[in-house]
């Protein structure tokens, strides 16, 4: 099997890492300092670049949104060299231009989970970082661009609010957030961008726009047969778009502030850290710690 850094990282479902083209496929698990991922990794070549790819919810969507090990998958991709991360993820429309169908590349999130595990730090080691802009603008731009070449029709720009699930809205959440400016609304992206932000990692999501939540009047409330069904017609197109896009990645400088995303948010007095803190997230603070 070919020893070709691992840069460039893929989460969401398996007909992802079953599209035509991925070539000397494997399939590795990994264990991590915060359990286990979601389910084993799978690495295969596309366009000459080797890719991992992580279901989110596991194969036969066996997890919940709130029960994903968010930590798990990020560190399991970092600890393989991944450096840029695509996040295809399903979202309700919560504005009348954004059509079933149709694909946002948001720029905002805006974060209403309760139940999560947020930061990988903690235990003696204290970071704050800066997620002013939470989602990578550089691979946010390619990617969308992908899409857009890829024949889908696509949104660059939204605020996505993620709420905490399973359930899906009532109308009077769904209205307060409309009110409260947001265009989409997911289940999975926070903290899963927040921690591939103290990886230092480029985050980007692919959302699929697959109901109109329940706000609006003349349209179905959102099911989860309204979700499938788009999720399934979308696969040709995010399959399209990723391997339009990887390549590009791997041609393109990171000419972005995502990679020294710790550089001056590591707070805590250096000789106070303990040691088996920083052999724990050594793959995430080596470089500073080390």
């Amino acid at each position: 099997m070919s020893e070709t850094p691992i840069r460039i990282g893929v989460i969401g479902g398996s007909g992802l890492y079953q599209m035509e083209g991925l070539t000397d496929v494997e399939e590795r698990r990994i264990s991590t300092p915060f359990g286990d991922p979601s389910d084993a990794l799978i690495i295969g070549s596309l366009e000459g670049m080797r890719v991992a790819f992580v279901a989110r919810h596991s194969r036969g969507h066996c997890i919940m949104p709130t029960e994903v090990n968010y930590r798990a998958n990020i560190f399991a991709l970092k600890s393989l060299g991944v450096e840029q991360v695509i996040s295809i993820s399903a979202c309700g429309s919560l504005r009348e231009h954004l059509h079933p169908g149709e694909i946002v590349i948001p720029n905002q999130l805006f974060d209403f989970t309760k139940k999560r595990e947020y930061t990988f730090f903690g235990n003696g080691l204290v970071a704050h970082i800066g997620v002013a802009d939470p989602l990578c603008p550089r691979l946010s731009a390619l990617l969308a661009d992908a899409v857009e070449e890829a024949n889908g029709t696509v949104h660059r720009g939204g605020r996505f609010i993620t709420i905490e699930g399973p359930r899906f809205s009532t109308k009077g959440e769904s209205s307060t957030y409309r009110a409260w400016g947001m265009d989409i609304i997911g289940m999975t992206t926070c903290p899963e961008a927040f921690l591939a932000r103290e990886a230092e990692m480029c985050y980007a999501v692919m959302a699929h726009v697959t109901d109109y939540d329940v706000w609006h009047e003349t349209e179905e409330p959102v099911s989860v047969e309204a979700v499938i069904r788009i999720l399934q017609q979308n696969t040709t197109l995010a399959q399209r778009a990723i391997r339009l896009l990887v390549p590009r990645l791997a041609a393109a400088e990171r000419a972005c502030d995502c990679k020294d995303a710790l550089a001056t948010a590591i707070i805590t007095q250096r000789d106070l850290i303990p040691e088996d803190v920083k052999e724990r997230l050594a793959p995430i603070v080596g470089k500073y710690l080390g």
